[in-house]
């Protein structure tokens, strides 16, 4: 599985396009805003988008997803049920951050933990890893050891946890149980900022490194 990052918004999120390269099918992970860079990147290496994908329902995540819903006529996937609260909320937050008015959506499919989604030839595993929000979830391609981590963990820190239904101690619980088990080898794209790898945050990591 191929991949390529496009930051968007100006909380420069991480808008991640993954493809199969047998099929050249692909999936948006987080398009949180800026539709037309996103579909500018998808014609330029010709790929043909399968379906949206969300690790949770924060605007910066999901600003563009209707837009590109409607363009390519395709479903969007994720997160899990319990961030339905943000993705009605969505206007609200809108007004709170200065966006472009966007409305309220739900998506065509929940997910839950150990479900699993398909691109092209490739497969994704689901990890429900609550606690920056309670309904967000992970994507780990395991032939690739490559994790999509949304806002769960990012490079020398982790998300926040001062947004309604969010909650430290859930969260670190979420990465120690759910993202170290999958391997230190394993590098992951976070919401915003550059990539890591698990075994370089258990070293480092002022938040969740091993022995803390």
């Amino acid at each position: 599985m191929q991949y390529t990052i496009i930051p968007v918004t100006p909380f420069q999120q991480n808008c991640t396009v993954l493809w199969c390269e047998a099929t050249q099918q692909a999936a948006v992970v987080d398009p949180g805003g800026e539709a037309e860079r996103i579909i500018q990147v998808l014609t330029q290496r010709q790929l043909t988008p399968v379906k949206i994908l969300l690790t949770h329902g924060h605007l910066d995540h999901v600003g563009a997803t209707l837009e590109l819903a409607k363009h390519y006529n395709i479903p969007v996937i994720g997160p899990h049920l319990d961030d339905q609260f943000w993705l009605d909320g969505i206007e609200q937050q809108c007004r709170m951050f200065g966006f472009p008015p966007h409305p309220s959506f739900t998506p065509d499919q929940w997910l839950k933990q150990g479900d699993s989604v398909q691109v092209g030839q490739e497969n994704l595993s689901v990890h429900h890893c609550p606690g920056h929000t309670p309904g967000h979830v992970v994507f780990f391609h395991e032939a690739g050891r490559l994790a999509l981590v949304g806002d769960v963990l990012f490079q020398g820190s982790i998300g926040r946890t001062d947004f309604p239904k969010g909650d430290h101690g859930t969260l670190i619980r979420s990465i120690r149980e759910q993202l170290w088990p999958l391997g230190d080898d394993v590098r992951f794209i976070p919401g915003h900022g550059p990539m890591s790898s698990f075994g370089a945050e258990r070293r480092s990591n002022p938040y969740v490194a091993d022995g803390l």
